[in-house]
């Protein structure tokens, strides 16, 4: 659920929503891992003017946490 909105927010935002991959990587039972892959010259877009923006994500993602109990860990990569 969380991995699709993350995915579909973040071809909103960027230039090249053709480049946007979102995986989740399962840590253990509490935790896992989601990662953003985009484009190079959209990472600052992701990211946002200090990083408002990834923090919006993780709000989102936190809120999710009340709901399956898995906290999440949110990283952008670029390509």
């Amino acid at each position: 659920m969380i991995i699709k909105f993350i995915e579909n927010y973040a071809k909103l935002i960027v230039s090249v929503p053709a480049d946007v991959e979102v995986t989740k990587e399962v840590i253990d039972d509490t935790f896992a891992e989601i990662t953003i892959v985009a484009n190079s010259v959209d990472i600052g877009k992701l990211i946002g003017k200090n990083g408002n923006m990834i923090n919006a994500l993780k709000t989102m993602a936190n809120g999710c946490k009340a709901k399956d109990g898995i906290s999440y860990k949110i990283q952008v990569v670029a390509r």
